[in-house]
């Protein structure tokens, strides 16, 4: 009985070796020196956001050695190599999280924005050794990454007998660099942090929320600019691939005056070339911005519309970003999301409903 239950363990353990196969990595014009990090991933989620791998191992570069991934089991996988330039043990990033050093994917993928999953994969059979030959590419460029195209930036109208919606047509200009970045209608600079938490520069163009000629509720009370913004902004990436990012910024034109503040909770999802990323968040105004967009003045009230100012106010805010690779060159970008104001803002005699809905949209070619 006992030779049985041996005889059986031996099956067992030789069937289960079976299944472990191992990767060798050959990398063209590596380094003399330094440190090599392996990260083997086997979700898209996780690969997309070049965090929490299923493995991850360090090799030290010098002669002779040798990038190998012993007893992998069978299954997908997808593989990024970084060059770890300045030996922190860490991925350096820009302020939106694209790494600054020297990568390489599996299937010799260059992608020139969030990688996907699908374009990088490959199966490991049973038992089987794969060797794979790649090349390190900066995914910035020399000079960063610049892209050309067009966007429109909307936001529904809560205002009493308003037809329609605010809209602009813009040139979706962008830039991706290892500090700066333009992004449509937003400039960041990343000042502190290159890892998992990075503060930065930010300013956007704020599209004027209403005009008076489009309802007639608002005759007398004028057109509410455009303007920009500008402050701070604070970028965190938290355990199972969540990521934390908050603001404030203020009027830096004086056109409309007042501040704005806001925190958010995402998390992307990747599905073959699609990538989204529901938000979660909660904004503030200060009392000159919430009476710009939603008060009356004492000068342009009237019978039917009597002064109010709401003060500060809060809102929750619902949405999701989106991101499409069309191909190496083209992608498709864009947010949308629905801000559910409080009490200070419905209780507005110009605002009809309790909410807004804010989006933007890009086609852009990167180089």
């Amino acid at each position: 009985m006992l030779g049985l239950a041996c005889a059986l363990l031996c099956l067992s353990t030789s069937g289960s070796r079976a299944q472990q196969g191992g990767i060798d990595i050959g990398l063209r014009d590596a380094p003399t020196n330094g440190a090599l990090r392996v990260l083997l991933f086997d979700q898209a989620n996780t690969f997309g956001d070049l965090r929490d791998p299923v493995r991850l191992e360090t090799f030290e570069l010098g002669d002779g050695a040798r990038l190998r991934l012993d007893n992998v089991p069978a299954g997908t996988y997808a593989i990024m190599l970084h060059f770890d330039e300045n030996g922190n043990g860490a991925l350096d990033k820009n302020f939106i999280g694209i790494p600054t050093e020297p990568i390489a994917f599996s299937n010799g993928y260059r992608p020139k924005g969030p990688p996907s999953y699908s374009q990088a994969r490959f199966d490991l059979v049973d038992g089987a050794d794969l060797t794979m030959d790649l090349d390190l590419f900066r995914a910035l460029g020399k000079r960063g990454r610049l892209g050309l195209g067009l966007g429109v930036i909307i936001r529904s109208a809560p205002y009493r007998q308003y037809s329609g919606a605010v809209y602009q047509v813009i040139p979706a200009a962008s830039y991706n660099g290892n500090r700066l970045q333009i992004l449509g209608p937003q400039v960041l600079v990343r000042i502190l942090g290159r890892k998992r938490v990075r503060l930065g520069a930010v300013a956007a163009y704020r599209i004027g929320t209403y005009k008076e000629d489009d309802s007639p509720y608002l005759a007398g009370m004028g057109d509410r600019d455009s303007t920009l913004m500008a402050g701070l902004g604070l970028r965190a990436e938290l355990p199972a691939g969540v990521d934390l990012s908050m603001g404030a910024a203020t009027d830096v034109l004086n056109r409309i005056d007042g501040s704005e503040a806001q925190a958010a909770l995402s998390k992307s999802f990747q599905w073959r070339i699609f990538r989204i990323a529901p938000r979660l968040g909660m904004t503030w105004l200060s009392a000159d911005l919430a009476n710009h967009d939603y008060g009356v003045p004492a000068e342009a009230a009237t019978p039917q519309r009597p002064a109010y100012a709401p003060g500060e106010a809060f809102g929750l805010e619902v949405g999701t970003g989106a991101f499409v690779e069309l191909s190496r060159d083209w992608r498709l970008i864009g947010s949308i999301a629905v801000e559910r104001f409080d009490d200070t803002i419905t209780d507005s005699p110009i605002v009809d409903d309790d909410y807004v809905v804010k989006g933007f949209g890009a086609l852009t070619y990167v180089f």
